[in-house]
């Protein structure tokens, strides 16, 4: 076996809340991996959560997986964005896009050989360039979608893992989309307070953690 990244590698997990990422690399014997974010850590390694400004914590490390906020850089808010329309809202939510973005790109110019910056279709494609890799749930066992970009720096690609049907849909009964599918996990998160879904939205899918931490940990 080549060894790709040494068990005693330092990783950084950024922008990680759920520890899903990081529990996976744990698990596959890595103990210099640490997740960080302004929030505490709901995973299973709170003495491998740094609780703070991610910011001031990119130099050092070996390899850096990023997960930066994206409410700002959806193209699921990009109606919001026109300013004939909604005025200074949309110049604030502007604003915060150009904030977002610079937030972005600091992981993108980290000082570090391996890093993966992930992020939903968006914005970024544009005031960057575009991913270099589109991944789904369903490539990695999960019965859902939720296409989602990855910008690389010395990272293969991803190689799917367990390719399924994407199942799991319901249907709008009412309101502004009836009789329309939509993903059970997005549906299922309509309704919560905004803080708390996009919360539950940010979190990684398992199997494309443990994909991550297989494929990138170690190369055979």
């Amino acid at each position: 076996m080549v060894i790709y990244m040494q068990k005693q590698s330092r990783i950084l997990i950024a922008c990680e809340e759920s520890g899903t990422v990081t529990n996976a690399f744990v698990d596959l014997g890595y103990m210099n991996v640490y997740s960080c974010d302004l929030l505490p850590t709901s995973g299973r390694y709170p003495e491998r959560h740094i609780q703070d400004d991610v910011l001031r914590h990119l130099e050092g490390w070996d390899m850096i997986l990023a997960f930066p906020p994206c409410t700002y850089l959806s193209v699921a808010g990009n109606r919001w964005l026109n300013v004939e329309r909604y005025g200074e809202k949309a110049l604030e939510r502007l604003e915060k896009q150009k904030e977002a973005f610079e937030f972005f790109m600091k992981f993108i110019d980290a000082p570090c050989e391996k890093i993966c910056v992930e992020n939903p279709v968006g914005a970024v494609s544009r005031l960057y360039r575009k991913p270099d890799q589109y991944i789904q749930p369903w490539e990695y066992g999960h019965p859902t979608t939720k296409k989602t970009c990855l910008w690389l720096k010395g990272l293969p690609l991803l190689v799917p893992t367990n390719i399924v049907e994407p199942t799991d849909f319901r249907v709008y009964k009412s309101g502004a989309k009836p009789g329309r599918k939509d993903s059970s996990w997005h549906m299922d998160t309509l309704h919560m307070p905004k803080e708390e879904r996009a919360l539950a939205r940010s979190k990684t899918f398992p199997g494309i953690a443990k994909a991550m931490a297989a494929q990138w940990g170690e190369k055979k």
